[in-house]
């Protein structure tokens, strides 16, 4: 009988087969990507795909256009520039692919990642979430190859709206921040900004004058001349340009005109709309003249074939609205449904904020195609609007409210619970099932309250961008998620904002310059938290408003404008150190900052600290007098410890532009980190 043999090569092929394997099978195939948010689905494949350099679309203008914006931010991400043309792709090409596919939904894509790398989906909105994706991908590659490992995925929203709301009322937010915002978004796949125009202070902070109160509308009006704040807003043209922007973008802008409540920059431009019994910063609706004011301002913004509010939808407020009477609550009912019904005469759908459990009764309320912002169960109960029709919007105040440094809600929002424990489905507590369709989606909102508190468009950023993050996935991906919250919360800080983007001031590198001569200019804008800067000065004396550094956003003072000492400007405030340069010494500055604080260290030793600091407001009522009738007595002033403001002096350091001092700059050293 004839003897088989059998080399070791047949023996580990016949083990690797009865396992029900192959040899192909046991390379390694790649895992599932990191991006934020994280990919609904993914099937990995072997080996990498590398760049040709080319990106090839297919469907005509629209995926041109994804295509020219994919290749426009590839440059600014890596420095390397994509050729765009039209026709077939071959190895090593991004090929942008415009063609319906009803397996993805409105803004799915499919990303397959082979010799090929192709984005598929049924509109530019979706195919630009695909090359958003690439782009992430790109950013944690090889610097040197670029190469992205293949794969594919068919990555598919969990809820169509995903959002963010800025207070722009309270505090001015510049034209250039929104402009970022809207490309951080869009890098995370988030799809609305709602621009909250008007709002005001708190009349206890101002001497509870309503008069004196802070109260803004923030865009241009030539319908009302005057009525656009002084201290910052928008002209139409720059805000329609943000809007054309954001849908280059695949961003929509909602515009909100907040009424009949925190209106108190109405009422100070027209004092007879007020409410002289629920307060100023109510307008009087059961006036004529306050529907003639509305109507003229919503009819400015909305008519026209270019009109000045161009998306499909418009907020129309109806927030915190006082419901002291039945007379009252009716009335208030009629406004919003008068207002629901104006914008959708031109063609709008209507927004308002969930007022209607707060203001139940019979006056009807439009709720078809009405998206209702569902903020605090107290006002709506979700479950009741959901069953008089209303689409829902998911933005519970106790959850995703940011109130920079104001002592209630959130300075900074949990992001590790929301990671954890919250989609768009749980609305303050009220759990709906994940993806009901009267759910639109999700939102989270930075509130200025606390107008004056020294807070800079810095800090809302640097408050912003991990709930961005953060609420990108938990919109994006709901529950179909797999990273335990501390890789994830690892692994998104060392994504970029968006090409081109850092409006959190990150250094690649520690910056060293010998000598700053004056009016020298910087390759770098500005260092953000935390960071040290230190230099040698050469002291001479300065005049007042000397400037040593400048960016776009701040300035930094070798001798301050009012008292000659070191001290820095920056969103309208200027803060100052207790300390001046000794003319004709040389000495040692170091400045530190982060997100609390800014620090002075002169020759290495701590000289003041700039942190947080407690402003009472006072009352007619906290005044004691102990020595009545006693003319010229001193007498104490009582503050009331209920009514505080916690005013901010940070620093995000500029470093673009020096100034023309007289002193000599030396030994100039930045860097992240504080020692």
């Amino acid at each position: 009988m004839k003897r088989k043999t059998f080399s070791l090569r047949h023996i580990v092929c016949a083990a690797v087969c009865a396992m029900g394997f192959t040899l192909s099978a046991m390379a390694q195939v790649n895992p599932k990507p990191f991006v934020v948010p994280e990919l609904t689905s993914w099937t990995g494949a072997e080996g990498q795909f590398v760049p040709s350099g080319r990106v090839v679309y297919t469907g005509g203008k629209d995926a041109e256009a994804a295509a020219r914006l994919f290749a426009n931010d590839y440059a600014a991400l890596t420095g390397k520039s994509l050729t765009v043309t039209k026709g077939k792709a071959a190895k090593g090409d991004f090929a942008i692919v415009l063609k319906k596919d009803k397996s993805l939904g409105k803004e799915g894509y499919s990303l397959n990642i082979a010799d090929v790398t192709t984005i598929t989906a049924a509109n530019t909105q979706a195919l630009i979430w695909g090359t958003r994706t690439a782009l992430q991908l790109t950013d944690q590659a090889d610097k040197t190859t670029r190469a992205l490992p293949k794969g594919s995925t068919k990555d598919i929203p969990q809820y169509a709206l995903r959002g963010f709301m800025i207070d722009c009322g309270r505090k001015f937010i510049p034209m250039n921040y929104l402009r970022n915002l809207v490309k951080m978004m869009s890098y995370y796949k988030m799809n609305t900004l709602q621009v909250h125009l008007n709002d005001n202070g708190f009349r206890q902070f101002f001497g509870n004058d309503w008069a004196k109160t802070q109260a803004a509308f923030r865009l241009e009006s030539d319908t009302y001349p005057g009525l656009a704040a002084k201290d910052g807003h928008y002209t139409k043209s720059e805000f329609i340009e943000l809007q054309k922007l954001a849908e280059t973008y695949g961003v929509e802008i909602i515009p909100e005109i907040d009424a009949p409540a925190h209106t108190l920059a109405f009422t100070h431009y027209r004092p007879e709309l007020g409410s002289e019994k629920y307060g100023m910063d109510h307008l009087d609706i059961f006036k004529p003249e306050t529907y003639e004011f509305l109507d003229g301002l919503y009819k400015e913004y909305l008519e026209g074939k270019e009109p000045v509010f161009r998306g499909k939808r418009v907020h129309i407020g109806t927030d915190e609205f006082s419901n002291a009477t039945k007379e009252l609550v009716e009335q208030f009912r009629h406004f919003a449904n008068h207002y629901i019904n104006y914008v959708e005469k031109y063609g709008k759908q209507a927004v308002l904020w969930g007022s209607l459990t707060h203001a139940n009764g019979d006056t009807p309320v439009k709720s078809e195609n009405v998206l209702m912002s569902c903020w605090y169960n107290g006002f709506a109960q979700p479950k009741d609007m959901k069953e008089q029709g209303y689409q829902l919007i998911s933005i519970p105040d106790g959850y995703v409210y940011i109130v920079p440094a104001a002592g209630y809600y959130y300075d900074y929002l949990n992001c590790q619970w929301l990671y954890d424990s919250w989609t768009p489905a749980n609305i303050g507590g009220v759990q709906f099932e994940e993806q009901d369709p009267s759910i639109e989606g999700g939102m989270f909102a930075v509130w200025n309250d606390h107008a004056g508190n020294g807070i800079s468009v810095k800090d809302i950023h640097d408050r912003v961008f991990p709930a961005l993050q953060t609420l990108a996935v938990k919109c994006w991906s709901g529950k179909k998620t797999s990273l335990p919250y501390g890789e994830f919360d690892t692994r998104r800080k060392t994504l970029v904002e968006a090409p081109g983007v850092n409006e959190a001031g990150r250094l690649e590198a520690p910056v060293q310059v010998a000598e700053v001569k004056p009016g020298q200019t910087l390759d770098v804008e500005e260092v953000g938290y935390d960071y040290t800067v230190s230099f040698t000065i050469d002291a001479k004396a300065e005049a007042k408003g000397t400037v040593l550094f400048a960016s776009e956003n701040a300035t930094f003072y070798l001798s301050d404008p009012r008292t000659g000492r070191l001290g820095f400007a920056r969103d309208g405030y200027l803060n100052t150190f207790n300390y001046s340069l000794p003319a004709d010494q040389t000495v040692k500055v170091t400045i530190q900052g982060n997100n609390k604080m800014t620090r002075l260290l002169i020759n290495d030793k701590v000289k003041e600290e700039l942190g947080p600091q407690t402003i009472y407001a006072l009352r007619e009522q906290d005044h004691t007098n102990y020595q009545y009738g006693v003319e010229g007595a001193w007498q104490p002033e009582m503050y009331n410890p209920q009514v505080r403001m916690y005013y901010q002096r940070t620093l995000v350091f500029p470093l673009r532009k020096a100034g023309d001092f007289k002193s000599r700059v030396t030994n100039l050293s930045v860097k992240n980190g504080i020692d």
